[in-house]
């Protein structure tokens, strides 16, 4: 599988990838604040670049449970002056750029500034003229499935069948993606870890990963400080969860992943090297 977005090529039967997390929000879960600023979140930008990225996910809207929505033009203010910065002035940043929206017009506005990618947290179902925005400007897109809203989606979610479920909802937005005219070689899936899942959840997925390679497309896992290794290692900060950040890492690409979605690149990007030698092994 090979995605093409402006002049980058990803192989994913060659390499797994790593996308940064650059969250210009002062109220992430993990960093929130830390790159609020533009100068710092392009000082960031660049940085992890410098350390190992492949892409740079830039959100202006924290997804974190229970986080509450901003308003649209709050996403615009604080994502496009850096996507802007990163893919026009110079030096150029040189990697692709994501944004990190369930809005159409935050997604239109961020692909006219310079970014190629559009990470819908939404799966597409958030929006419904997002599709078609992705479409008319040629961008790739990841398509990641939640279990309600980051408002509501821990408020005890519940399966009947947890792979049959995500599976069908990733299907049909692949199904709107190319109904709405996305090339599907430009298709990516999430699912979801830690959107609208339990502690047992999140391992099942992660153990399964794999399973979901029978929708055809490359495959993103976002594990990052999440809560779930805080609550098996006993770290109720996501700043302490490093280590269990790499352990994830380590695990998704053994299990099928083919871009992992960090915030720490520098290390997670030494990980992803030892784990894909032992999955590229022959």
């Amino acid at each position: 599988m090979i995605l093409s977005v402006g002049k980058h090529f990803f192989d994913f039967d060659k390499k797994t990838y790593l996308m940064g997390i650059l969250n210009v929000t002062p109220d992430s879960f993990s960093d929130g604040g830390r790159f609020f600023d533009k100068n710092a979140a392009v000082a960031r930008a660049f940085e992890m670049a410098g350390e190992g990225a492949d892409i740079i996910d830039v959100g202006g809207e924290s997804t974190r449970p229970g986080a509450e929505p901003v308003g649209q033009d709050v996403e615009l203010k604080r994502t496009i002056p850096v996507i802007e910065w990163l893919t026009q002035k110079n030096p150029k940043l040189g990697i692709p750029i994501s944004i990190d929206t369930y809005r159409a017009r935050t997604a239109e506005e961020a692909l006219e500034a310079g970014a190629s990618i559009v990470n819908d947290v939404s799966g597409l179902s958030g929006d419904p003229a997002m599709s078609y925005v992705v479409a008319k400007k040629n961008a790739a897109v990841i398509i990641m499935h939640i279990k309600g809203t980051p408002r509501s989606m821990q408020a005890n979610p519940v399966y009947a069948d947890l792979f049959g479920e995500i599976a069908a909802y990733l299907a049909d937005g692949i199904e709107t993606a190319i109904k709405a005219g996305i090339p599907a070689d430009k298709i990516l899936i999430d699912p979801g870890i830690g959107f609208g899942k339990t502690f047992d959840h999140n391992l099942l997925l992660l153990q399964g990963l794999g399973r979901l390679r029978a929708l055809g497309k490359p495959i993103v896992a976002g594990t990052s400080r999440k809560a779930f290794i805080g609550h098996i290692l006993g770290q109720p900060e996501p700043s302490d969860r490093l280590t269990g950040s790499l352990a994830a890492a380590a695990i998704s690409v053994l299990n099928g992943a083919n871009v992992i979605r960090a915030h720490d690149v520098k290390e997670t990007a030494m990980a992803i090297k030892i784990a894909d030698a032992v999955r590229y092994a022959n």
